[in-house]
Order: C-alpha cells, then sequence, then structure tokens
C-alpha cells in the first residue's frame, strides 16, 4: 500500500476520479477544488503548483485514499483507513513539502496530526461540521425583500463580500475575480435584496455527482440578525435542487451556534465534523 504524489491534474484524475466520485458528499470539497482547477486554471487558488496525491489497496484500480494540496491552503484530507493518513504525514515531511496544515473529517485529521507531531507543532484553527439538506424549510415569515441572482453588475460589491467572508473564517481570501465571475456567469450566486439594495448573499458550488454545497453565505455586519441569510440560504438551495442536484450540503463553524441553529431551522442536519488544522 503506497502513496503516488503528482502535480499532473489528468493523472490525478485518472487515477483517483472514481474514488472520488462514488463518495461525493464525503468528498464534496475535494471534489469542488478539483473541478475549479478543471475550469478556472491550475493557478486559480495561488501562484505554486497545486499537487496531488492517492494511495492503492491492492489492485490496480483500488485507491482507498487521496488527497489535494493547493498552496497556500491546508492538504484537503478524504477520509482514510487505519494508517493510511499517518502513513501520508511521514511521506509528505520526508519530502520537505512545507505542509502549512490539513483540513479533513475529523478521524482523518487527527490521524495526520497524531503523526505529524513527530515533525513539528500542531494547533486547531477551526472545528466545522458538514449538513445535509433533508426538508427544505424556508423562514416564515420571511425578512423583508427577494432574492435574486447576482449580475456582473454587481462583481465589485461580491468581491468586497468575499474577501469579507474569508477574513471572518480566516482563510486566504480569493486571488482574483475568476471563481466569482464564474459564479456570477453560471447563475451559483444568489443575493437578498431589500428597501432596492443588496443586503446578504448565498453562494453554490457546481453540481458535481448530483451533489452541490452552498458556500459562502455573507451578510455585512450592520445588516445581520434580520433574517437575511436564512432567506438566501433557503433560495439558493431551493435553486440548486430545482438545477438538479440530488444532494446540497454546506458546512457551519461549531464556534458559532447562531449559524447552526439557523441551518437546522432551514432543515440541514449533520452530517459529520471536520477539523482544520495548522502545523508549525
Amino acid at each position: 500500500m503506497t502513496w503516488t504524489r503528482t502535480r499532473d491534474l489528468d493523472a490525478f484524475e485518472a487515477a483517483a476520479g472514481d474514488f472520488l466520485r462514488a463518495r461525493p458528499a464525503e468528498h464534496t470539497v475535494l471534489l469542488s477544488v478539483v473541478s475549479s482547477l478543471r475550469v478556472l486554471g491550475v493557478d486559480a487558488y495561488g501562484e505554486a503548483a497545486p499537487s496531488f496525491g492517492w494511495r492503492r489497496c491492492g489492485g490496480p484500480a483500488a485507491v482507498d485514499a487521496a488527497y489535494v494540496w493547493t498552496p497556500p491552503r491546508p492538504v484537503l484530507l478524504s477520509p482514510m483507513p487505519d494508517g493510511a493518513a499517518a502513513d501520508l504525514a511521514d511521506v509528505l515531511a520526508a519530502a520537505r513539502a512545507g505542509v502549512p496544515g490539513v483540513n479533513a473529517g475529523r478521524a482523518a485529521a487527527e490521524a495526520f496530526a497524531a503523526a505529524w507531531r513527530r515533525h513539528g507543532t500542531v494547533r486547531t484553527a477551526a472545528r466545522r461540521r458538514l449538513h445535509r439538506l433533508t426538508e427544505l424549510t424556508p423562514p416564515d415569515p420571511a425578512p423583508p425583500g427577494a432574492a435574486r441572482r447576482a449580475t456582473p453588475a454587481d462583481r465589485e460589491l461580491l468581491r468586497g463580500w468575499f474577501a469579507a467572508f474569508a477574513e471572518d473564517i480566516g482563510v486566504a481570501a480569493p486571488r482574483d475575480a475568476r471563481a466569482l465571475d464564474d459564479r456570477i456567469a453560471d447563475g451559483r450566486c444568489l443575493l437578498w435584496e431589500a428597501g432596492g439594495r443588496p443586503v446578504s448573499m448565498a453562494g453554490i458550488t457546481r453540481t458535481l455527482v448530483g451533489t452541490a454545497r452552498v458556500a459562502p453565505v455573507y451578510t455585512p455586519p450592520e445588516l445581520r440578525g434580520r433574517g437575511y441569510a436564512g432567506a438566501v440560504t433557503a433560495a439558493v438551495s431551493q435553486a440548486a435542487k430545482d438545477s438538479g442536484a440530488q444532494e446540497v450540503l454546506l458546512f457551519t463553524d461549531l464556534a458559532n451556534p447562531t449559524s447552526n441553529a439557523l441551518y437546522r431551522r432551514l432543515g440541514y442536519r449533520p452530517v459529520e465534523d471536520y477539523l482544520v488544522l495548522t502545523f508549525e
């Protein structure tokens, strides 16, 4: 059982694509990042080239673990069998790859971290929870206003909101406007408009293997607490289902009880906890 590493996106998809697509909810982030690299370019997340890896557990098609790394962001890990995450930690440490951290389901993240502590210190940066939409229950009563699709005229407003969202959750801001422009062109970003102006936004990833994920959801601080985020999240969730998504997912920050309660009222239910770990 060995790990194979590459910077070739085609090679990675040829080797690990079926493995990722077999469980799209568990692999939602890896699938969406690979899709973005394919559509937007391999420099979509940073100047450094992304890298990929997979582990085979026997036969030529028996991939049982994978990772995607788009520096400077943490390495994204799939769920992994016992021992696979520890093996990967040792492989990346031996390669002196300068891994800044990992983002993964709790079991894989903790197994990787346990091995990584032989090479450096580990800090928990965020605790998140993946949710799946069951039966959508829009806010009732809804706040004033209505949802509409974002247009190119909203581009500069949304660039600011995307950057503010990234700052709020402690991740790197978008490198440029490519991903935003792609969302706008595809109709995958909704605005809640009240009093003649946008007051909140919600985006959705591409539907991949029947699965889409709500991200990001943002309301400026001075407009929070008025129900706009719940309304626009319900609207984008319904739009995803109307467009053919069989499953709609989203992540919440476990340190934010308000948003966790909100999404539960909308019909989202927990699937799995995730950890974002940073290495020093």
